[in-house]
């Protein structure tokens, strides 16, 4: 049952245009805290205290396994931006953000889990979406010849979108590494080249749906 549905929604192009830009949404989501993480600051405020605070405090307290957590996040990141190798991003995403989820969970900061429920539920259906390309883990030695792939046939160019994730991925990455951190803004400061990088990051998803929308049109 599952399979067909992911079968029948790989053919439609609204889909196919909500999977990207989920990739692109729970990769960016990874970035600011992966940076932190590799640059070695602190996720939460050392003032800070409690279950939730103390165990941040910790876990940056470890050394090389704080950058390492980083590494692996902006790895699954870089990889869901590629469109072309979103499917081991997904499945290096979950774990992380099953690990996540639980333990906001189990800390009570409720705000922060219900985010980062909705991340992992998303990454469940990234998962599912490319159920094809890794179900034959599970397949039985003489029947892997059965395991096949459906090819996407709706009009959607994702070496397009592959473009759009790494320029993404690319321009905040830079901006951050220049700025030296995370940048987050105090309200609105137009007088910080910083302030315009993000509306920036969000206005390039937009101008390639427009650019592929009307591709999509021209070859209908």
């Amino acid at each position: 049952m599952i399979t067909n549905l992911v079968r029948r929604s790989r053919q439609l192009r609204w889909i196919n245009v909500a999977v990207v830009n989920l990739r692109f949404l729970i990769g960016f989501a990874f970035i600011p805290s992966a940076l932190k993480k590799l640059l070695d600051q602190p996720f939460t405020d050392p003032t800070n205290h409690g279950r939730f605070h103390d165990f941040l405090h910790a876990f940056h307290a470890t050394g090389w396994f704080y950058s390492f957590v980083g590494a692996m996040q902006i790895t699954a990141a870089a990889l869901l931006f590629t469109q072309r190798f979103a499917t081991i991003g997904a499945l290096l995403a979950l774990p992380i953000l099953t690990a996540i989820t639980a333990f906001c969970w189990s800390t009570q900061v409720y705000p922060t889990a219900t985010i980062a429920t909705m991340m992992w539920l998303g990454t469940i259906g990234l998962v599912l979406w490319d159920l094809d390309k890794w179900r034959g883990i599970f397949a039985r030695d003489d029947r892997s010849h059965e395991i096949r792939t459906t090819p996407i046939t709706a009009r959607i160019d994702l070496r397009l979108w592959a473009y759009c994730g790494v320029a993404m991925f690319v321009v905040y990455l830079g901006s951050s590494l220049i700025h030296g951190g995370v940048y987050r803004p105090r309200g609105i400061e137009l007088d910080k080249p910083a302030f315009y990088v993000l509306p920036a990051v969000m206005l390039l998803p937009i101008v390639t749906f427009i650019i592929d929308q009307r591709r999509a049109r021209r070859d209908s």
